[in-house]
């Protein structure tokens, strides 16, 4: 099959398009049951949000969530996961996912299994304790269990320093014996697995054989990428050799379901499903007739380190040609742009980084800095859609005053 001859501009704006980015979302007037709805059709539509606990304005499923949904607030997703309409567990690391999609999800489950029962069989007496209680009096959170031992948890080095109880509960949630069915802050509030998913899905998961759901699993990854290449360790959400990622990919071609994108400046192809290709056939005309800029109308949106858009360091720097990195684990001397810096999507350009913290009770939002790459022109139309963007992000995150602590263009 040829490769379909597109610009950067024209993949980039049809992947902003299918991630719910390309356009400011409009705000509606919505009544509580159509926001969770809404919520819930933008989880589908990106196949997953990343969860991440670290909250310097909120956690990441929450920033990525409001990016594209005007007027979201966390407790549209905790009452989802409450309602059993979404679940958490391993996608492109710990995700919320539709729950339509948890029967798929069975051999990764049955992987975590076999790869921690020895960890449960460890603690097999606190094991049988958490069960017990969560049958009887689910849902409940850790700070619901007594215990004064100590174990070495995910977290600890050589010491044991986790509440056993605590343990058991990550290590349940990962077996999914139990999961995740609400949140407050960091706190999450568990049940087991026979009271929180629909035994219909349970069934299905239990009747599904492998390669159908590994094939599902591959398709829900396509989706959720939309425009991907077999370098990637994570394709499919499996693990894949090399070999064998380029053998999917090919075998897909063959079935007429992916197809080859050759993009201008790049000397290897990416793909994108077969069904995109006449989406991504108009952005490439109309790429043809935009300005390299168009200011009049500029969706400006701040993504959070973990955004489904930035999954893909190389595509970033391919298709965007921008360069990211979390520097959340960088020692603060040795940071450029800040532990929490937040890349600035502008259009279809992605133009700089916004580092911010949200003190609550001030109501005080402060961009410790805001940097923009020195090619951008900067100009006073682009900066006033800058900042305008910034005075809502504060406001939609209970801020009601901004300040900006360092630029790296004044």
């Amino acid at each position: 099959m040829q490769p379909f001859q597109t610009s950067k501009r024209a993949i980039r704006r049809f992947l902003l398009e299918k991630q719910l980015l390309l356009q400011s979302p409009q705000p509606s007037l919505n009544s509580n049951e159509s926001m969770q709805q809404q919520v819930l059709e933008v989880i589908k539509q990106l196949e997953c949000v990343q969860i991440d606990p670290v909250a310097a304005v909120r956690a990441n499923q929450h920033l990525a969530l409001a990016a594209r949904i005007p007027g979201y607030e966390p407790r549209f997703l905790n009452e989802l996961l409450s309602s059993n309409e979404v679940f958490e567990y391993m996608a492109n690391a710990a995700c919320i996912i539709p729950m339509s999609d948890y029967p798929i999800f069975e051999p990764t489950r049955r992987r975590l299994r076999e790869n921690i029962q020895p960890r449960i069989d460890q603690i097999a007496a606190v094991v049988e304790q958490v069960l017990q209680r969560l049958e009887q009096e689910g849902p409940l959170s850790a700070k619901s269990f007594e215990s004064s031992e100590r174990v070495q948890g995910y977290w600890d080095n050589a010491d044991g320093k986790t509440k056993a109880t605590s343990h058991a509960l990550n290590l349940l949630t990962d077996a999914a014996q139990i999961r995740i069915v609400g949140r407050e802050g960091n706190q999450r509030k568990f049940h087991t697995t026979s009271h929180s998913v629909p035994a219909a899905l349970i069934r299905q998961a239990e009747e599904m054989d492998e390669p159908e759901a590994l094939e599902a699993m591959m398709m829900k990854y396509f989706r959720a990428y939309r425009v991907f290449e077999p370098s990637d360790p994570r394709l499919g959400w499996q693990n894949l050799r090399a070999s064998e990622r380029r053998g999917t990919i090919e075998s897909h071609i063959r079935d007429g379901i992916v197809s080859p994108v050759e993009v201008e400046g790049l000397d290897k192809p990416y793909y994108i499903l077969t069904e995109d290709m006449e989406l991504l056939a108009a952005h490439d005309e109309a790429a043809r007739n935009l300005p390299i800029q168009d200011e009049t109308d500029l969706a400006v949106h701040f993504l959070p380190p973990l955004d489904n858009l930035l999954w893909s360091r190389k595509r970033l720097t391919d298709l965007f040609e921008f360069e990211y990195r979390w520097e959340i684990y960088t020692p603060a001397v040795k940071r450029t742009y800040g532990y929490y810096a937040m890349p600035i999507l502008a259009g279809d350009r992605l133009i700089g980084r916004m580092d911010p913290r949200l003190d609550k009770k001030l109501g005080h939002l402060k961009v410790e800095y805001l940097q923009i790459d020195a090619e951008i022109e900067f100009t006073t139309k682009l900066r006033e859609q800058v900042y305008g963007a910034l005075d809502t992000f504060a406001k939609a995150h209970g801020a009601t005053t901004v300040s900006v602590a360092r630029t790296s263009f004044e």
